[in-house]
C-alpha cells in the first residue's frame, strides 16, 4: 500500500522558507496543501470565510483546529477591502497560493470566485510584496464550453500578464469525484456509466499528490511561468474500468447500468427552456451542462492539432492510485467529503 498523509515521511524542508498566503484552505485539496507547505517549513497564513465547508457547517473554531499549524484569518475574499484589512494586514508575503474555486460552477458564482476574487487577491498580494503565485486550475479548461472554464481562463490570462512568477497547475480528476459510487455498489446496486462507459478516460490523482506538487512549485524552477497539466500514477482509465476495479475490490460480479447521453441533452434542453422564465432552473441547467461535459470529455491533455485527448502526453505524478484509495475507503481507512452538488 502506498504511503498516506499520515505515514509519508516528512518532505525535505525548504532551504528558503517562504511566507505564503493561502486561499481555498478549507477544501480537501486546500487542507492538504497547507500541510504540504508546513512540512516544507513555510509559514502559512490562510484566509477563509468565518463559516465554510459543505453547507457552511464549519465554524471558526473548527476551521482553526482543522488548519492547525497555520495562521488563520477570517474575511470575505470577494471584498477587496476585507482582503487588505483582514487578510494581508499591511504585512509582507513572498507567495500567493490558491486552491480556491467556485462551489457550484454556475455563471454568477464562477465569475465572482474563479475570476474576480482571484484578480482582487492577486492585486492585494502584489501590494504585499509577493513575487510568485501558484494557482490550482483544472485540465478541463483546454476545451472551454462552460462558464467556470471561461472564468478560470480569464484569470489565467491576467496572472500570466501580471509580471509575477507563476505556476498554473491543471490536474485531472480527483479521487473524491470518482468515488461517489462505492457505497451504492457495496449495497449491491449497479455501477452507473454514461454511454457504454468508455467515452472518456482520466488519470485520477489524490489530494495529497496534488498538494505536494503545488507546494514544490514554489522552488522547482522548471515549473515556473508554465501551464502544468498533471495526472496521477498509472495508465488512464475509463469509467467502465473504474467500475470493474471496484467490483473486483468488493468481490462482486460486475453489473453496469448505462445512462444515455441523450438523456442529459434532454435535461439540459428542458431546464434551459424553463430557465428563460425561472432563474433557478437556469442555474440547474448549467449544472446539467457541467454533468454532460464530464460525461463526454476526457480529463487528459488535449492535442491541439488532432483535437484528441492524449494519455501519453499527460504527465503522471504522485504515488497513490484510485484503486489504492478505494481499497482504503472500503476498509474504512479513508473517507470522502461530498460536495454541495454531488451527483451520486
Amino acid at each position: 500500500m502506498p504511503p498516506t498523509a499520515a505515514t509519508r515521511p516528512p518532505a525535505d524542508r525548504s532551504p528558503q522558507p517562504r511566507r505564503v498566503f493561502l486561499l481555498g484552505a478549507t477544501g480537501t485539496i486546500g487542507r492538504a496543501t497547507a500541510r504540504a507547505l508546513l512540512r516544507r517549513g513555510h509559514q502559512v497564513v490562510c484566509f477563509v470565510r468565518p463559516r465554510a465547508g459543505v453547507g457552511g457547517a464549519m465554524t471558526a473554531d473548527g476551521i482553526t483546529e482543522l488548519l492547525s499549524g497555520t495562521a488563520v484569518r477570517f474575511g470575505d475574499v470577494t471584498d477587496p477591502a476585507s482582503l487588505v484589512r483582514d487578510g494581508f494586514r499591511g504585512e509582507r508575503f513572498d507567495a500567493l497560493v490558491s486552491c480556491m474555486a467556485s462551489r457550484t460552477g454556475a455563471p454568477k458564482d464562477a465569475w465572482a470566485i474563479d475570476h474576480e476574487a482571484h484578480v482582487q487577491a492577486l492585486a492585494a498580494a502584489k501590494e504585499a510584496g509577493i513575487s510568485q503565485m501558484v494557482l490550482l486550475s483544472a485540465i478541463c479548461v483546454q476545451r472551454p464550453r462552460l462558464a467556470f472554464q471561461h472564468a478560470k481562463l480569464a484569470f489565467e490570462k491576467v496572472l500570466m500578464g501580471s509580471g509575477v512568477t507563476y505556476s498554473i497547475v491543471r490536474p485531472t480528476a480527483f479521487f473524491k469525484s470518482l468515488s461517489g459510487q462505492v457505497d451504492r455498489v457495496a449495497q449491491g446496486k449497479p455501477f452507473l456509466v454514461f454511454g457504454d462507459g468508455t467515452l472518456t478516460a482520466c488519470k485520477p490523482i489524490s489530494d495529497e499528490d496534488v498538494a505536494g506538487y503545488l507546494a514544490d512549485c514554489l522552488e522547482d524552477t522548471s515549473r515556473h511561468n508554465r501551464i502544468l497539466p498533471i495526472g496521477g500514477p498509472g495508465k488512464a482509465i475509463t469509467p467502465r474500468e473504474q467500475g470493474e476495479h471496484l467490483f473486483a475490490l468488493l468481490g462482486r460480479t460486475p453489473r453496469f447500468r448505462q445512462v444515455p447521453v441523450a438523456l442529459l441533452d434532454t435535461i439540459v434542453w428542458t431546464l434551459s427552456a424553463i430557465g428563460r422564465v425561472v432563474p433557478r432552473a437556469a442555474e440547474k441547467a448549467e449544472l446539467a451542462r457541467i454533468g454532460r461535459y464530464y460525461a463526454t470529455e476526457s480529463m487528459l491533455v488535449l492535442d491541439p492539432v488532432s483535437g484528441r485527448y492524449d494519455a501519453d502526453a499527460t504527465p503522471s505524478v504522485g504515488s497513490e492510485t484510485l484503486l489504492d484509495f478505494q481499497a482504503r475507503l472500503v476498509r474504512g481507512e479513508a473517507t470522502i467529503e461530498r460536495g454541495d452538488h454531488a451527483v451520486f
